[in-house]
């Protein structure tokens, strides 16, 4: 593993490729039966709390996030041979000829594609050729010969991105995936247009307007679940636009005008009847009491009526917690908010399975510590330890080879490692070690697992 992964420093943001450069100079088809769209949503839920063990690479038109407990143990796919990189070559040399191929032949060459992409770092082999696999592939989004290949094509936009963006990439991809996102007859086609504009908006040189711009959009489609997109009550939309609303969020410094229409608008998602839907509307709510916030050091003078008593430091325990200073309230009604939080957190209904019941009181108890406790990330623990007479505090950790571990103690963190996931499922260890956009997404000091 680079030595650089051990010595990042932690850091809340990442700067777009486009603002780097400015402060370099003087920064299923439509036709896809309810149940089985309701059974998808509902394995969804279960996933972010699944099993234990990493599996193999994902199916390739997958944006699952799969289970988090799979990434937070996780190895990464080594290759053994340098064969790949023939096969990656051919591969790119096929998509860009495309004159007299077939939707078959497309549909194997982009699953190798992605295969390929996911499984090892190849910027060397797709670099400079960015825009026009780019344009190859959504010559195949627009024609939508096929559902298999349009979401095949969208996948592979998202994982040429993350491996070597180009600034140009979002100006070319905007449009077209957002028109799929309107007017595809294929909900899974929907669902992957709406993953990969978020990884386009995120890697492909969108400028803050248009972050704030794609964010507004994908609140519409979270607002009316679904209905702007000829989705009604669709549920893996909603939840995919949920998911890159709150991926792009962690690149907002100042939330402070947004923050009241979203938190109402996730309110209303976290009585949802899906509970993919409730997870990850709850999970954005999160975020922003988080962003409302900012640690202060305790030998900073802070006057003024932003700072809130309730949640400095314990004074018996200097360790515990740092002091917080409220840059903005984040919702007005945050106490229907707690009463709405802590029903779902302590969930007795029978209509749900005991696995969906686990996964919303488990989420729902994270999520509600963070509204009234701010400083608690994901999984935080109250309980003293023995060791050290301080709090556990949030106890989240990616494992690296079993080896080395990350720190998932804000939310910011989680909804990068789900954004990450997303499109590199089994792929997220071994990118995170080789491709340095990876890590710059999530730059984390790895610490050795105790």
């Amino acid at each position: 593993m680079h030595d650089l992964r051990r010595q990042a420093l932690e850091s809340g943001k990442t700067v777009s490729r486009k603002a780097r450069s400015k402060q370099s100079s003087p920064a299923t088809s439509r036709t896809q039966s309810p149940a089985t769209s309701r059974a998808a949503s509902r394995s969804s839920a279960v996933s972010r709390a699944g099993s234990e063990d990493e599996g193999e690479l994902s199916d390739e038109t997958s944006f699952s996030v799969g289970s988090i407990d799979e990434v937070l143990n996780g190895d990464s796919v080594e290759g053994t041979t340098d064969a790949w990189r023939t096969e990656m070559a051919d591969r790119v040399e096929e998509i860009l000829a495309r004159k007299g191929s077939t939707v078959q032949g497309r549909e194997k060459a982009y699953k190798t594609y992605i295969h390929i992409l996911t499984a090892q770092y190849a910027k060397e082999v797709i670099q400079g050729k960015e825009a026009e696999l780019v344009g190859a592939f959504l010559k195949s989004v627009k024609e939508e010969k096929s559902e298999h290949e349009s979401v095949l094509a969208i996948k592979a936009i998202a994982m040429t991105i993350i491996t070597s963006p180009n600034d140009l990439i979002y100006e070319a991809a905007s449009t077209p995936l957002k028109r799929t996102i309107t007017h595809s007859l294929s909900f899974p086609t929907k669902t992957a247009a709406i993953h990969a504009l978020g990884t386009c908006t995120f890697y492909g040189g969108a400028s803050d307007d248009e972050i704030l711009e794609n964010m507004d959009y994908l609140l519409e489609i979270i607002s009316s679940d679904g209905h702007t997109i000829e989705a009604p009550d669709e549920p893996e939309p909603v939840v995919a636009a949920l998911e890159e609303w709150g991926f792009l969020c962690t690149l907002v410094d100042d939330m402070s005008e947004q923050t009241e229409d979203a938190i109402e608008a996730f309110a209303e998602q976290i009585n949802s009847s899906y509970p993919s839907v409730q997870i990850t509307a709850g999970e954005n709510i999160a975020l922003l009491y988080e962003k409302s916030f900012r640690p202060i050091d305790r030998d900073e003078d802070i006057i003024g009526d932003y700072s809130d008593p309730d949640l400095t430091a314990d004074p018996d325990d200097e360790s515990d917690k740092p002091n917080l200073i409220r840059l903005y309230p984040a919702y007005r009604r945050t106490d229907q908010l707690i009463h709405a939080l802590q029903a779902i957190a302590s969930i007795s209904t029978h209509h749900l399975s005991k696995t969906d019941r686990k996964a919303l009181r488990t989420n729902f108890a994270d999520i509600l510590d963070s509204v009234e406790n701010p400083t608690h990330g994901p999984r935080y623990q109250n309980a003293i330890s023995d060791e050290t007479g301080k709090r556990y505090g949030s106890r989240m950790v990616v494992r690296i080879h079993k080896g080395g571990v990350m720190r998932i103690d804000r939310w910011w963190k989680l909804h990068r490692l789900h954004g990450l996931r997303r499109v590199l499922q089994g792929g997220f260890v071994r990118h995170y070690e080789t491709n340095e956009v990876v890590f710059e997404t999530l730059p984390i000091m790895i610490t050795a697992d105790k």
